[in-house]
C-alpha cells in the first residue's frame, strides 16, 4: 500500500493529540544491567543516548538498539533492555551513573520514562499501534531527531534519578516525529492513521478535521469519499474500527476540548463544533471526555 496521507493531514492529526510525559531515569547503565518500564500499565519510552543494547519483548527475537535510537512501547507490554542478545544472560542490579557528554564506550546511556496521550481522538490514533515502535538513527527523519538527541545528551549530566524537565519535552518532540512518520508509512493497519493512508478517505479526513461544525451526514461523507453510502460505511468502519458517526462525535469533542483550553465559552464552543443546543453539546462532551465542558475548562485553568 502506497502512503498517501499528506503532510497537511499529518499535522492536523498531530494537533488533535495532547501528550504528557515523565522521565524516570537518565544516566549511564553499567555492568550486567537490566532496565524495564513494564508492569505499570502505562506507555513508556527508552532513548539510547550512548552505546548500544538489546530490546527483549516476550515471544519476539531481540532487537539491537544503537546510539540515537529510541523505542516507544505503546501499551505497557512486558519487555526489558539489557546489554546482551541472550535474554537469559546473567544480570545483576543496574549501576546508574551520571551521563557526561563524552562516550568512552563504557556502559549504555539511557533516558527512560512514561507517557500518556489525552484528547478524544487519541485512542483512534494511538491504540492501534503495534506493541513497540522504534525510532532509528538512520531513518529518513534522522536529520531532525539527531538535533533532539544532541539536546537530550547536553541536559543529561545531572542526578540520574532527577532528570532535567527539558529532557521530557525533547522526548515528546521525538514521539511526535515518530507519529508523523507513521501517518505516511505502513506501521499500522487499522485505526485513524490507517484510514489516513487510504486515498479515498484522506480528503474527507482533512475536510472534517478543518471543518468539524459542518453538516457531516453519512450521505455527505460518502459523497466526498466518492462511494455509495453502504460501501462507505463498510470500508470506513472496517479500516478505522469505528463507525463514521462515532468518529464524527470524537472529532468534534476533540476540537471542543482544544477550544475550551483556549478560554472560549461553552456556548461559543458548542456552535463551533456543530451544536445548536448547549445542553446537547454538554451531554455529548461528558459522554466522550468524562467531564462537563464547564468543569473541564475550570480544570485546565487550575492546572495552568
Amino acid at each position: 500500500m502506497e502512503p498517501v496521507a499528506s503532510e497537511e493531514l499529518a499535522q492536523l492529526l498531530l494537533t488533535s493529540l495532547e501528550l504528557d510525559a515523565a522521565a524516570l531515569h537518565v544516566g549511564r547503565y553499567c555492568g550486567p544491567w537490566r532496565a524495564s518500564t513494564a508492569g505499570s500499565d502505562m506507555a513508556s519510552f527508552h532513548m539510547i543516548l550512548q552505546g548500544s543494547c538489546y530490546l527483549h519483548c516476550d515471544g519476539q527475537p531481540p532487537v539491537l538498539l544503537q546510539a540515537r535510537d529510541g523505542v516507544f512501547l505503546m501499551h505497557g507490554a512486558p519487555h526489558f533492555l539489557s546489554p546482551y542478545a541472550d535474554p537469559a544472560a546473567t544480570i545483576g542490579g543496574p549501576v546508574i551513573q551520571p551521563l557526561d557528554g563524552a562516550d568512552d564506550g563504557s556502559g549504555t546511556g539511557l533516558a527512560c520514562g512514561f507517557f500518556r496521550f489525552r484528547g478524544a481522538l487519541s485512542p483512534l490514533v494511538i491504540d492501534t499501534f503495534p506493541e513497540h515502535l522504534v525510532c532509528r538513527s538512520d531513518a529518513a527523519h534522522a536529520r531532525h531527531t539527531a538535533a533532539l538527541f544532541d539536546m537530550i545528551i547536553a541536559e543529561a549530566g545531572g542526578d540520574p534519578l532527577r532528570p532535567s524537565a527539558l529532557i521530557v519535552r525533547l522526548v515528546e518532540l521525538l514521539l511526535f516525529y515518530l507519529i508523523r512518520q507513521a501517518t505516511q508509512g505502513e506501521a499500522v493497519t487499522v485505526g485513524l492513521l490507517a484510514l489516513a493512508q487510504h486515498g479515498e478517505f484522506s480528503e474527507l479526513l482533512e475536510r472534517m478535521l478543518r471543518q468539524p461544525a459542518d453538516d457531516w451526514s453519512i450521505a455527505r461523507m460518502a459523497q466526498v469519499a466518492h462511494m455509495s453510502r453502504a460501501a462507505f460505511c463498510k470500508h470506513f468502519t472496517g479500516i478505522s474500527g469505528i463507525s463514521p458517526a462515532r468518529f464524527l462525535l470524537r472529532l468534534r469533542m476533540s476540537a471542543a476540548a482544544t477550544r475550551l483550553g483556549q478560554g472560549e465559552s461553552v456556548e461559543q464552543v458548542a456552535g463551533q463544533v456543530g451544536y445548536q443546543s448547549s445542553a446537547a453539546f454538554t451531554r455529548a462532551f461528558k459522554r466522550i471526555v468524562g467531564a462537563q465542558p464547564g468543569a473541564y475548562r475550570r480544570q485546565l485553568r487550575s492546572a495552568g
